[in-house]
Order: structure tokens, then sequence, then C-alpha cells
């Protein structure tokens, strides 16, 4: 059975549908995107999604389209029609469909484009083993807060990750790590005191990130929003990365210098466990 996506205001099957060339996502990078993760076909986090999407939205000056009980519904509805247990719901709003030139065009119509994808989240076997990681120079843009379309260089460190047989790629920005290419980036000093970098426009206001700071002062566990450079990452008892489509992972290597003893420490395997635990509650 053909995967059913959702575009502007209809449900396809992924065969039939389209956007126009002149959409500006495709000439430009012209618009923003969500990514929702799906446990036991119930959305996660998905009022901080929301949250973030406004953010982005008004940082580009692009009206929403559609209200939030809207977008709520768009994606249960995605979720029914595909039978989505455990995967993600992707959505992408875009200025639109307008003749290529790089001022705002007036009166264009967004785009809304969503889909599914099913994947085991719970029983991810990175989770298991922990995952490898290299680091790359960050050479993206100054507006990494908003979550954008535009994401060449983030593809591109990806591809440098996986030509280097790693999972995920920790993106350098003198000296310190900013995040992973699709990813937030934790370590855990020798004092036993998480370290993340601060909020900014230097990186993305993750949503798992969020919780997991939030956990941690639930769990009376001590941490600091401050850069950590490369050899702060080494020289870390555990590290670990949280994605919306991951949770949180443990990384048990950094350029091929294991981290700890090289497996998942006890810190990560918590806060995954504790993460899932309220996803499903909630």
């Amino acid at each position: 059975m053909s995967r059913i996506v959702y575009v502007n205001g209809s449900y396809v099957p992924e065969d039939e549908a389209k956007v126009s060339v002149f959409d500006r996502a495709f000439l430009f990078g012209d618009g923003v995107y969500e990514v929702t993760a799906v446990l036991g076909g119930r959305l996660v986090d998905f009022d901080a999604h929301l949250a973030r999407l406004d953010r982005s939205l008004g940082e580009i000056a692009l009206a929403a389209p559609m209200s939030h009980g809207a977008l709520r519904e768009l994606h249960e509805e995605l979720i029914r029609r595909n039978g989505v247990d455990e995967g993600i719901v992707y959505l992408q709003i875009t200025r639109g469909v307008a003749d290529r030139d790089f001022a705002y065009p007036e009166n264009a119509a967004p785009t809304v484009v969503a889909f599914t994808q099913s994947r085991p989240l719970i029983a991810n076997p990175y989770a298991a083993t922990g995952v490898k990681v290299i680091t790359i120079p960050d050479i993206r843009w100054r507006r990494r807060d908003i979550k954008s379309t535009s994401m060449l260089a983030q593809v591109m460190g990806k591809q440098a990750a996986k030509l280097k047989g790693a999972y995920e790629a920790w993106m350098v920005e003198d000296g310190c790590v900013t995040e992973g290419t699709s990813s937030s980036s934790f370590v855990l000093d020798a004092q036993g005191v998480i370290r993340t970098q601060p909020l900014g426009h230097h990186i993305l206001p993750g949503v798992t990130r969020r919780a997991v700071l939030r956990l941690a002062a639930m769990e009376g566990v001590s941490f600091e929003e401050r850069p950590f450079s490369v050899a702060e990452a080494l020289a870390a008892k555990e590290a670990f990365m949280t994605a919306a489509s991951a949770f949180v992972l443990p990384v048990v290597e950094i350029d091929g210098v294991p981290i700890g003893d090289g497996r998942p420490g006890p810190v990560a395997r918590a806060f995954r466990q504790l993460y899932i635990e309220e996803a499903q509650k909630s």
C-alpha cells in the first residue's frame, strides 16, 4: 500500500504528490520544518515542536498558514492513515510558489507538506552499542536557531561521518563543539556535571535537548549550559546526543578516541530511559 502524504490540504498517495518547481524551498531553501516523534501512535513533545515552529516562522517573516489545532489534526490523520506506531512525522512549510526572485514574493500562498516514516525508536540498536562521532568545522550560516530547510552543510557533514564509519558529526567553531548535524551534543565532565552549549543564534533549540535538561533538574543532576572544547569532550566521563528521532543516544567514540571505557555510560542510559518513560506517559 502506498504511503499517504499531505500536500496543501490534500491527503494523497506519495507517488501522486506534487510540488511546483518554482516553490521557494526548492529554489532558495526558503522554508522551515519540524520532525516530531511518534510512540504508540501518539505524538511526542508536540506542543514544544509547535512553539519552535512558530518561532522559526516568525524569524523569517512567514505567517503561519494553519492553526495549532489544524496542525495537530494533520499529524494525527497522517499517523492514522499510515498506521504508524513508532516513527516520525515530517512537516515542512515554505514561502510558496513564485517566479524566481530573491526578494520575498507578495501574496504567495505558503506550501505545506507532511509525511510519515515508520522506524523503531525504543528498540534502536544504537542505544545498546552507542555511536561513533567525528568532529568537523562548523561551516553553517549565522542563524542556526532557525530550523531552516537550507541544510547543505549538515548533509555534507553527515556524509563525512558516514565515509568514516561514524553515526554523527559534531561541528566545531572556535575550538568548541556547537552541535551535531542533526542532534544536540552533551558531555559529562570529570566532576559529574552535564555540559551543553547555551542557546543562541549559533545552535538549534533542540526540543529533546530541552526535555533532557528539565529531566536533569527534576533528578537533581548538575548541568551547565556552557561551551566545551573538543579536548574536553575527549576527556569526558561520558558523551551523548539528543534528537527527536533518536531520543538520547550514548556517544562511545569521538575522532577514533574512546570516551570513558568506550561503552554506553550509565548517565546516558538513564536519561534515555527517563525520556522514553515520560514520553509514553504523556
